[in-house]
């Protein structure tokens, strides 16, 4: 059998994941939602005989699932192929359909996930079903691994199974997962398919700001809410130091030369401008970066609150994580009390076997495609799994039509992937797993 018996069921597959609402809150003690969909995968790789692991990471419902396929020379570090089930929330009120449908409407699949990432997650389900049932002995032994709570650090996901299940992961030397192996048009007829090879550092704040309660009707000079505010306008206003870091380097360097438009190392930011859509992520990927998502104070509109909170979501590049807390405590000032999670940044070469193996694979369904290296400016899974060793690339094939804005729809509404790209991407990962 080939593989287009894989394509045939990616898209079925797509669909009925996101169907399958695993919002993740970000709240701990909250049931998990990933276990439903966990299930599902296992039932799905059950029935063309694989050995499944069922794994609950550290709170009721956070569902994983862990199956390896034996590899020609097991003395080869194992491939890891993982992804992630949960999503982020979204409201029906705002979506062009509803967001756990999962419709297939307009060449598209429709839903929370299509993109980040139940897209991979389908690819490599079809994938996976479709080597068992045809026998195939891949080069080196692969571990599917489908994963809770990625959306929220993944500490009650992957973190949670490096550190306490790691004999899953025996022999995983490198892996693959989102978010790259996407294409960018970048002139008529010219795609380069860009590949993760570093992903920012992260730093979740938790701000609290301490005043004298009273009434609103007073005079007060003690306003907990007032100086958290003024503490986070002056971190918006902030634009920290520009660090053109080796991926960016070699990305704008690579797309010059696709393009013919000369790069300037000095001014890397007019680089990054002439990429449209892209240059959000890309720009992020030029400093450090702290939004502010949430603000919380008071209970009443005629009382002043004794305390105010906020939350920030802070992104820094590597080497920069020292510097980057040091600048956010004097930007922040003394009387802002501070507390965070952190996850550390991830970096490798753009280099080596598994790099020629995702070109080949690219390029045997997109003849003339370039793959180029960047930074993601986000996190994922692989945060966790470097605890392990384990070199990692963002390499989750998919080829876009230019229109498509297509980094917008990672949380974004809306949220959706051709079904073409979905198909052409089984057929990459299909010829890049045969080959790795």
């Amino acid at each position: 059998m080939s593989v287009e018996q894989a394509v045939a069921e990616v898209v079925t597959l797509a669909s009925e994941l996101i169907a399958i609402d695993t919002t993740n809150v970000g709240d701990p003690t909250t049931l998990g939602r990933e276990r439903a969909a966990a299930e599902y995968v296992a039932a799905k790789l059950s029935e063309v005989g694989y050995e499944t692991t069922y794994v609950e990471s550290g709170a009721r419902g956070r569902g994983n699932v862990v199956a390896r396929l034996p590899g020609a020379d097991p003395t080869r570090g194992a491939l890891l192929v993982h992804g992630h089930l949960d999503v982020v929330p979204a409201d029906p009120a705002e979506w062009s359909v509803h967001p756990f449908s999962g419709e297939v409407r307009d060449g598209y699949v429709w839903g929370r996930g299509a993109v980040d990432m139940k897209d991979m997650v389908a690819m490599t389900l079809a994938v996976a079903r479709s080597f068992r049932r045809d026998g195939v002995v891949p080069p080196r032994d692969l571990i599917f691994a489908f994963l809770a709570d990625e959306e929220a650090g993944g500490f009650y996901g992957a973190r949670w199974l490096v550190d306490n299940r790691p004999e899953l992961f025996e022999g995983a030397t490198e892996a693959i997962s989102e978010v790259g192996g996407f294409s960018v048009t970048l002139a008529d007829d010219v795609r380069a398919y860009l590949v993760q090879t570093a992903e920012k550092g992260g730093l979740w704040l938790r701000l609290l700001a301490r005043g004298t309660a009273g009434h609103g009707a007073m005079l007060h000079e003690d306003n907990a809410v007032a100086k958290l505010a003024a503490a986070i306008t002056r971190l918006e206003r902030h634009r920290f130091p520009l660090v053109l870091t080796d991926p960016v380097r070699e990305l704008l360097t690579g797309v010059a030369e696709l393009t013919g438009v000369p790069f300037d190392p000095d001014d890397p930011e007019a680089a990054v401008a002439r990429l449209g859509n892209l240059s959000r992520m890309v720009g992020a990927t030029l400093r450090d970066t702290a939004n502010v998502t949430m603000f919380e104070a008071g209970y009443k509109a005629n009382v002043v609150p004794s305390v105010a909170r906020a939350t920030v979501d802070g992104r820094m590049l590597p080497g920069r994580e020292k510097d980057f807390e040091a600048e956010l405590a004097e930007i922040l000032g003394p009387e802002i009390v501070r507390e965070w999670d952190s996850l550390p940044s991830v970096q490798t070469t753009f280099d080596g076997a598994l790099v020629e193996a995702m070109a080949a694979a690219v390029t045997a369904e997109d003849p003339g495609a370039h793959l180029l290296p960047y930074m993601l400016s986000a996190g994922t899974d692989a945060k966790s799994f470097q605890r392990l060793g384990v070199r990692h690339f963002g390499f989750s094939p998919l080829k876009l039509p230019p229109e498509l804005d297509f980094t917008a729809l990672f949380h974004g509404v809306d949220e959706r992937v051709p079904v073409d790209a979905l198909e052409f991407g089984t057929r990459v990962l299909d010829r890049f797993l045969r080959a790795c």
